[in-house]
């Protein structure tokens, strides 16, 4: 760890198209299995890109360490042009400290597959808890924001339920209200209707469109549901063996996959497209 060469990695990403989030060489190791190996990978501000591929592919790794759940083994991995697993020193990277990564984790918001909702708050209450205790805004700024976020989502007349009172596609959608009120940067999805049933799972891919259309929120998802990415992303990336193994537009990776790796993938789950 502490013997790494960054030498080649800049201290900030400059120019005029720098990417939202950036992979450079990231590797991330489990004892001796690669999980992720030297992955390069480049999501742009506003950008829906969504992530699909076999399990153990590396999926969910990327946004366990996006979140910094997970440290890197090698590699560097940019926010908004600043390195996020590392920071500068002097005129060189080294690892990031506890408080760089707090201040660059505000940047980024996680809506997890089994909601993670505080149980005994209620849907208002769960939205304004991290703007007033993490980011420090007055109960009043934070009252305004949920609020409208609700609204956003479309559950403003749930305000004042708990989740046990709410449907799965409501606790769904007050998850990401809860995600957005702490104004990130990017938002990420990690299986996000996997848990909903069928007819609900319209309510979240329309909360999720509207981020896309209205927000121009820059967002990464994973997911097994492959009509779901193929409705929403701007961009899908085939994972295999911690690599992207093909990248494309829906329409192209989807309708015309030219890798056979994918080819088969899709095959055995063309039932969901």
């Amino acid at each position: 760890m502490t013997n790494e060469d960054l030498s080649g990695f800049p201290l900030v990403l400059e120019g005029p198209n720098v990417p939202m989030v950036s992979f450079k060489k990231v590797t991330k190791r489990y004892n001796e299995l690669a999980v992720l190996d030297c992955l390069d990978l480049d999501v742009f501000q506003g950008e829906m890109v969504t992530i699909i591929g076999p399990s153990g592919s590396g999926k969910t790794t990327v946004l366990r360490i996006l979140m910094t759940l997970e440290t890197i083994n090698g590699g560097v991995i940019y926010v908004n042009g600043k390195p996020l697993t590392h920071m500068p020193q002097g005129d060189r990277l080294v690892r990031a400290n506890s408080r760089h990564l707090r201040q660059m984790r505000s940047n980024i918001g996680m809506c997890f597959q089994h909601f993670n909702l505080f149980p005994h708050m209620t849907a208002l209450e769960n939205c304004m808890e991290g703007p007033v205790h993490v980011l420090g805004i007055s109960r009043k700024e934070a009252r305004e924001r949920s609020e409208e976020l609700l609204d956003m989502v479309g559950i403003a007349d749930k305000r004042d339920q708990h989740p046990s009172r709410l449907s799965g596609g409501q606790q769904q959608r007050l998850a990401i209200a809860r995600a957005l009120a702490m104004r990130p940067k990017v938002m990420l999805f990690d299986e996000v209707t996997s848990a909903l049933d069928p007819e609900v799972i319209a309510e979240v891919t329309n909360v999720i469109r509207r981020l896309v259309s209205q927000h121009h929120l820059t967002m990464l998802m994973v997911t097994h549901q492959m009509g779901f990415a193929k409705e929403i992303s701007d961009r899908v990336c085939f994972f295999f063996r911690g690599r992207i193994e093909e990248q494309g537009t829906p329409e192209e990776l989807f309708g015309k996959p030219k890798e056979e790796r994918t080819r088969q993938f899709l095959s055995a789950v063309r039932d969901a497209i």
